[in-house]
């Protein structure tokens, strides 16, 4: 008790046990273990990042979006469709706001890539609800002067018109 409250005793990493080199192999096995687990991970994400052509997704070209091969007929379809000379994948699908398009980006990679990799995506492909808010907002800002009487004054608002609810083929060309 005494050894305790002079701090002589140090317990089973200390040396009032004996065990003076322990604290530090322990330490030494833990930084070993977690630098292999990310060295691991770091390689493996390395890897992937490569294989998948990672670095194109960063970019604008439409090319990046049939790099996985479930979106070539969206691709097929935006290269037949009146938007093709006016506008690519991001201009449409990605928010314009720096720190929102990369957060955008890296979201939609992450469920692609998830889905890609686990063959769990649908036969139909559908735009979740947050990615046609966000094509919705890039087409009032780009035809935004051309459709404010129409979004202003309709039943509900802007929430119930949506474009792409008339306007489906625009973007991706005639469905088939």
């Amino acid at each position: 008790m005494v050894g305790r409250l002079t701090g002589e005793w140090r317990g089973c990493y200390g040396a009032g046990m004996g065990g003076q080199g322990h604290g530090r192999r322990a330490y030494r096995i833990g930084a070993a273990s977690l630098a292999a687990l990310l060295g691991v991970c770091g390689g493996l994400g390395g890897y992937t990042f490569w294989y998948a052509q990672g670095a194109s997704y960063l970019s604008n070209d439409p090319r990046a979006c049939v790099n996985c091969h479930i979106m070539r007929d969206q691709f097929d379809g935006w290269q037949k469709s009146s938007h093709h000379a006016a506008a690519t994948c991001n201009d449409c699908h990605v928010p314009h706001q720096f720190f929102r398009k990369y957060l955008a980006k890296g979201s939609n990679g992450y469920h692609h890539s998830k889905a890609f990799t686990f063959q769990s995506y649908p036969d139909t492909i559908r735009i979740k609800p947050h990615n046609a808010a966000v094509l919705q907002e890039n087409c009032l800002r780009c035809h935004g002067e051309l459709v404010s009487d129409i979004v202003g004054h309709g039943r509900g608002g802007a929430a119930a018109l949506s474009c792409a609810r008339c306007h489906a083929d625009v973007g991706h060309g005639p469905r088939g």
